[in-house]
């Protein structure tokens, strides 16, 4: 094990220590934040350099274990009357999510129902934008057709260990069709397209940026089939480094987390996402997530 692989791992276990010592001291906002944190650096850990097999097996439970928890006590503060009390009264002090959503959400948190009519504005009810439109780009509009369009007119073919690519990044030079090309997917598949930049998700407000992603995803969940289109994308999920902000690192996990749909269901989700800078991208982000596609200078609108 590297010497920078030891230091996340210590910086991982000091947090998860901060976490355990805030819930059980009923500080339950805290605790998720420093949950979040630590499920974070031992990520990093895990994509440092080589890591033994005995090693990952170790690490990614405690990271599902603190991302789970850290939702619990997301989603428990945000319907509960009376926050501690909620948690507190939850079985071992880890309540149940499910129990604790009201009839209606967007009724019971004011915030999350502005946010999601933002999202809702951010939906092209009719792009009108066919591949025929197109004229150029033969070669992306083919992988477009294999990666997006067959996954979701034969979900049959997409099986057990073949599967769907959850996210492709499209990246080339500006005006190069990034945009127009997801448009044009959009329309061939019949599905919801959902266009939001960077700056739609970032919030100057501490936890709100971590809203905005997960909140777009719940909206692209209940209208699947669809298509997330984000612009500019390196704004949001840049090369991780020890100067970033806290936030800054827990947008990415957050977003990370909401793109491998740990303990949701992603299917008929696709995110398409656009840079012309794609080697700022963080490497965890797009190593597991994105297909790379890229779009040269030949095209048209027709």
């Amino acid at each position: 094990m590297s010497s920078g692989q030891s230091d996340y791992i210590q910086k991982g276990i000091k947090s998860a220590e901060q976490a355990t010592a805030e819930d059980k001291a009923h500080n339950y906002e805290a605790a998720a934040q420093h949950y979040m944190t630590a499920a974070d650096w031992l990520m990093q850990a895990m994509k440092y350099g080589a890591m033994n097999v005995q090693m990952k097996q170790t690490i990614r439970p405690k990271i599902e274990s603190y991302v789970k928890r850290a939702e619990e006590i997301k989603e428990i503060l945000k319907h509960a009357p009376s926050k501690k009390k909620a948690v507190a009264d939850a079985p071992n002090g880890r309540g149940n999510s499910k129990d604790n959503k009201g009839d209606d959400d967007d009724n019971g948190d004011p915030d999350r129902k502005r946010m999601m009519q933002k999202f809702e504005g951010a939906i092209v009810s009719d792009p009108k934008v066919t591949f025929n439109d197109v004229i150029g780009l033969e070669q992306a509009k083919e992988a477009l057709k294999e990666a997006v369009i067959l996954p979701v007119k034969f979900p049959q073919l997409f099986q057990g260990k073949r599967k769907p690519w959850a996210g492709i990044l499209l990246y080339g030079p500006p005006g190069t069709g990034k945009s127009y090309l997801a448009k044009a997917i959009a329309t061939e598949c019949k599905s919801t397209f959902i266009s939001v930049s960077s700056s739609d998700l970032l919030s100057k407000w501490l936890g709100e940026s971590e809203k905005g992603v997960k909140g777009l995803f719940e909206l692209a969940r209940e209208r699947q089939p669809c298509i997330v289109f984000i612009d500019e994308i390196d704004a949001l999920c840049g090369q991780r480094n020890d100067t970033e902000s806290e936030s800054s690192r827990r947008v990415k996990t957050e977003f990370l987390i909401q793109m491998q749909g740990v303990g949701t269901d992603n299917s008929g989700v696709v995110v398409l996402a656009a840079t012309n800078i794609p080697w700022t991208l963080d490497t965890a982000i797009r190593r597991r997530i994105f297909g790379d596609l890229y779009t040269d200078t030949k095209f048209k609108i027709g």
